[in-house]
């Protein structure tokens, strides 16, 4: 089992999933302490990083696909596990703020649309319209 977590490095799939959910986002948020990265929310932002390394390992297509392709565009590993988790709180929100939900197989699919249309400039152009 991993005894660490670092987001430029893909963790074991079988590893990862076999640790509690819990520890998954505690070495993420001790990742970010370790290296001083200064988040709004960390328990959130570690949360995001744990379900996007669950998608990865459980081999949900899209994002699995997207990781490397976000890389090749001059992302980090880190980065796109990031824009990744900012796809799937945009995601989220549109899903608790509508009236009529969509069935979880339409959700899912809208969802694995839009990682598919996520580039790495998508991801630099939302960080620059924060500040």
């Amino acid at each position: 089992m991993p005894r660490y977590y670092d987001p430029n490095l893909a963790p074991d799939p079988q590893a990862w999933l076999a640790l509690k959910e819990d520890v998954r986002i505690a070495q993420a948020e001790v990742f970010h302490k370790k290296r001083r990265i200064r988040v709004p929310g960390l328990t959130a932002h570690a949360t995001f990083h744990a379900i996007v390394e669950n998608q990865i390992a459980q081999g949900m297509d899209a994002v699995v696909r997207a990781v490397p392709r976000l890389m090749d565009q001059g992302l980090s590993r880190h980065d796109a596990i990031h824009a990744l988790g900012w796809v799937l709180s945009q995601h989220l929100y549109e899903l608790m703020n509508t009236a009529q939900p969509d069935e979880p197989g339409v959700a899912n699919a809208r969802y694995a649309a839009a990682v598919e249309r996520l580039q790495a400039k998508d991801w630099m152009r939302q960080g620059s319209d924060d500040e």
